[in-house]
């Protein structure tokens, strides 16, 4: 398991012998004043996904501790230190005493400001995810952030920027897109790109799956606490699913293809999930993509229940086809290949790659790549909400922010639903 550790960071961060040649390879300056090489971490979000999160880090490490907990519902804290730290294997290593328990919209603040932690965990709704991305890289804070990393163009320019500072700082910074670190994916992406299925002509990927959690209001809710516990249905929390989470497939296709498409032209809509619990997002999508080489990709995502399913990306290229889906990766034609070796969790990997980098000194920061490939994402529901096909200047250029007036308990009206031909593109 280290050793297969180590080629997977080697693999996702060329580039951290020369971050360490610059910087000292040592830990955080917190961890150089106590003198040892524990990692203290903060989970920011605390539901599902940073609970989560958080054993995957004690996992990866016997050197971690969660040490401080942020979540905008102190009952959803709670709930996730409970489970913590009644944990079979790691409750000896969760220590968050009371005054390191934050609730609020203010929480990540303050969290953030004890200066009491190596790494934060960031979880949270990914409306927040560039806020709480860029408050942890001016703390001087490594970062794990979960995919996607925004949900409209203004925070994407947030999180490229926030981006540009860790490499300054010489920080650490891993997303939650697993593929990245899982052995198949490395494996595979390692074959394409030498040429094993020949040069890219096409693609396509999809995320085709049931329908998901939802959060019935109760009296006592205001709008806004509403929305922020059933966020999956609300375009300015999740992005839509569409950008939540068939961005691990756009990011694959993205990985093979050396970067992101030029232009896309989508469509979808909004057919069976239509009751006010579903919010404003869509239940399908389909969107043609293009890439720089010509290489068009045919993008599918659905949450409907009674369809047929399908998770994975398909690559095709002038010798073969590469079919890829979590714990699986092979290539069909001239160089048929399937692997066959050790797949470690990439949850887990993700966070050992990331501590890894920390305790070298710095050098392996995702937070470009994956904005990029959220805006992938992005772009495509913008073509699909509007009608319009959609460069990807355009995208990463637009005046589109989906911020509420004000984060605070109360009145908040549910943004209409998007009406392809009508809806405007910004």
């Amino acid at each position: 398991m280290n050793e297969l550790t180590r080629r997977h960071f080697v693999k996702a961060g060329a580039a951290i012998g020369a971050a360490a040649a610059i910087s000292p390879a040592s830990l955080t300056s917190s961890s150089r004043r106590r003198g040892d090489d524990t990692l203290r971490v903060g989970v920011i979000g605390c539901g599902g996904r940073g609970t989560g999160a958080a054993v995957n880090a004690l996992e990866a490490d016997a050197g971690t501790r969660i040490v401080a907990m942020a979540d905008l519902f102190e009952d959803r804290l709670s709930g996730s230190l409970g489970h913590l730290s009644g944990h079979d294997r790691f409750s000896s290593r969760v220590d968050v005493a009371p005054e390191r328990r934050y609730s609020g919209f203010d929480a990540y603040k303050k969290l953030l400001g004890d200066g009491g932690v190596d790494y934060v965990i960031l979880a949270t709704p990914p409306h927040f995810r560039p806020i709480h991305f860029e408050a942890a890289i001016n703390a001087g804070a490594n970062v794990f952030m979960e995919k996607p990393v925004a949900v409209d163009p203004a925070g994407i320019r947030k999180v490229i920027a926030a981006s540009r500072k860790a490499d300054e700082q010489h920080l650490s910074v891993v997303a939650g897109t697993q593929r990245r670190h899982e052995a198949c994916y490395l494996e595979a992406m390692e074959r394409i790109h030498d040429g094993e299925i020949g040069e890219l002509i096409s693609a396509s990927c999809y995320w085709n799956q049931g329908g998901l959690w939802d959060h019935a209001r109760k009296d006592a809710y205001s709008d806004m606490e509403w929305q922020c516990r059933n966020w999956l249905y609300f375009t300015w929390l999740s992005g839509d699913h569409l950008v939540e989470q068939h961005v691990h497939n756009l990011d694959a296709v993205n990985w093979a293809m050396g970067g992101p498409p030029v232009r896309c032209m989508g469509m979808g809509g909004r057919q069976v999930r239509t009751a006010e619990k579903f919010g404003n997002i869509f239940d399908h999508f389909a969107i043609e993509y293009e890439y720089e080489n010509g290489a068009n990709m045919l993008s599918m995502c659905r949450q409907i229940d009674g369809c047929a399913s399908r998770v994975e990306e398909r690559i095709r290229g002038s010798k073969g086809v590469s079919v890829t889906s979590s714990g699986r990766a092979e290539f069909k034609g001239q160089n048929a290949w399937k692997y066959q070796s050790a797949n470690p969790n990439p949850y887990v990997v993700e966070h050992a790659d990331l501590i890894a980098s920390i305790r070298a000194g710095g050098g392996l920061n995702e937070a470009r790549r994956v904005a990029e490939s959220t805006l992938t994402a992005i772009m495509g529901r913008m073509s699909c909400y509007t009608g319009k096909s959609v460069t990807w200047e355009q995208a990463m250029n637009s005046g589109l922010n989906l911020s509420p007036e004000a984060y605070a308990f109360g009145d908040l009206d549910v943004r209409e639903i998007a009406v392809p031909g009508r809806t405007p593109l910004v």
